[in-house]
């Protein structure tokens, strides 16, 4: 995809090579799916400006990173150098389909183990800086211990990449401040609205999270992948709490590509896409809960059924959650109902390894889909113009589910999360199938999802709000 730079920028003879640049950025990801893309879309985007961008994992997450890459033009990202540190072992359990909470739990050890990479980043700001006027860093918000060092290096500033919603950031802030009642009546009413955020996330990485809390640098301001358009109200909000700062903000977002281009003669496209190529337009629904989610023996068999009796034609990805290395994995296949392939067969597919997302929402045939809610879906359903039947499984995904259903209204809550320790039943599944893809009040929800899409790529392109917060972002980072 682009350049691997595994040594240290040096000659064969030990000496530095003095190539300097005005600008240098470094990107700093999470080392979970959701991160990994994000940041490695924001990459492309600033590399498009010509600006050197370096960004750092290990072998196996930046290879994971790659692999799953959709959209982008490969010459396009011929300015990313991608360094790839080690890191000490970690277990790499399999998901639990059973566990009590639906958090990958399995990922905790990489969390722990990515902590390490404070030494080897630190080292390598030490060295670009001294090729470079100035030196950014950006690094997702929740991993800042790994550049904790960063304030030591005099030419080097960080910025923080949030990688949840605004609106979600904006909750927590809101309840943190006692629940005031200082908001527009309808910003109150979906604040008011919010799950509880307890039992989103387990212990283990609660004490990560208050390990990255205490050691964040001075950042010199926040990315957000997401666009004015979606949650402009909750930005203002953001930046009004950090107004007697120096701190600035850009919502540079849509990162993913938002138009896709196909190339159906490739031997490389997925069998799924030229299924969807013989179907109507917006009659199938994507069924898909993220890469982290497992689901049990019997919510499969629950989503099955329900999809059978929908009547509706579907595609459903039906995978267990990443492990801690993505290619070893041993590959579990949950039990579905006797005989409901067979029954099913020409009406929908199931698919049990990755699947490209991005072109299946991008499909003119994805008519719904059904998700967990995770920002990087978020944003890509909004992107593409697809309605949501909102199942939200842990972390901040009950919160966006929230967004989607009543503040954008292009979606519909398939379980309650104050139920979330229930058994979704086959029953639930359907009546949510056919409210989305066959009744009135779905159609009106496509369409005003249809809709903020158009908005939504218009930002991106020349001259949109989106892409005139990046071209100040870059102009900011190059003053």
């Amino acid at each position: 995809m682009a350049k691997d730079d595994h040594s240290t920028v040096q000659n064969q003879m030990g000496t530095s090579i003095q190539e300097t640049h005005e600008v240098t950025v470094v990107m700093v990801p999470l080392l979970l799916q959701g991160h990994l893309n994000q940041i490695l879309h924001l990459s492309c985007l600033i590399s498009s400006y010509n600006i050197p961008v370096h960004y750092v994992g290990t072998a196996t997450h930046t290879r994971q990173a790659k692999a799953r890459a959709q959209g982008w033009d490969p010459l396009a990202v011929s300015n990313i150098h991608f360094h790839e540190f080690s890191v000490p072992s970690y277990e790499t359990p399999p998901p639990d389909p059973n566990a009590p909470t639906k958090y990958p739990l399995q990922l905790i050890p990489v969390l722990n183990a990515s902590i390490s990479l404070r030494e080897p980043v630190y080292a390598l700001l030490q060295q670009l800086s001294t090729t470079t006027r100035r030196l950014v860093v950006v690094c997702d918000s929740v991993t800042p211990y790994v550049i904790k060092d960063v304030g030591l290096i005099p030419n080097a500033e960080s910025y923080s990449f949030t990688s949840i919603s605004a609106f979600t950031m904006c909750t927590f802030s809101w309840e943190q401040e006692g629940k005031p009642r200082v908001f527009e009546p309808e910003i109150l009413e979906a604040l008011e609205s919010l799950p509880s955020h307890e039992g989103s996330l387990p212990q283990g990485v609660i004490d990560f999270l208050k390990l990255q809390e205490e050691s964040k640098p001075i950042s010199s301001g926040d990315l957000y992948n997401t666009c004015r358009f979606i949650e402009g109200p909750y930005l203002d909000l953001l930046a009004k709490a950090r107004a007697g700062d120096s701190h600035k903000q850009w919502a540079v977002g849509p990162f993913n590509p938002v138009e896709i281009n196909e190339h159906k003669d490739t031997e490389q496209r997925h069998y799924c896409l030229e299924w969807l190529d013989k179907q109507g337009p917006n009659s199938v629904i994507f069924v898909c809960f993220g890469s982290n989610t497992t689901v049990s023996d019997e919510e499969a068999k629950q989503i099955a059924i329900g999809l059978e009796k929908s009547g509706q034609k579907f595609i459903w990805i039906l995978r267990d959650g990443d492990q801690g290395d993505v290619f070893k994995e041993e590959v579990r296949r949950a039990q579905l109902p006797e005989g409901f392939e067979e029954r099913t067969e020409g009406r929908g597919i199931i698919v049990r390894n990755w699947a490209p997302q991005l072109e299946i929402l991008g499909h003119s045939s994805t008519g719904g889909f059904m998700s967990h809610c995770g920002w990087n879906s978020c944003m890509e359903s909004i992107s593409m113009g697809v309605p949501v039947a909102a199942w939200p499984m842990h972390s901040d995904q009950p919160r966006n589910a929230i967004l989607l259903e009543k503040v954008l209204k292009i979606g519909l809550i398939v379980r309650d999360w104050s139920r979330r320790e229930e058994l979704v039943t086959s029953i639930t599944v359907e009546n949510a199938v056919r409210r989305l893809m066959d009744t009135a009040e779905g159609e009106e929800i496509r369409q005003r999802a249809k809709e903020l899409s158009k908005t939504v790529k218009a930002s991106v392109m020349e001259g949109g709000i989106s892409r005139l917060e990046m071209d100040s972002f870059i102009a900011h980072i190059r003053r």
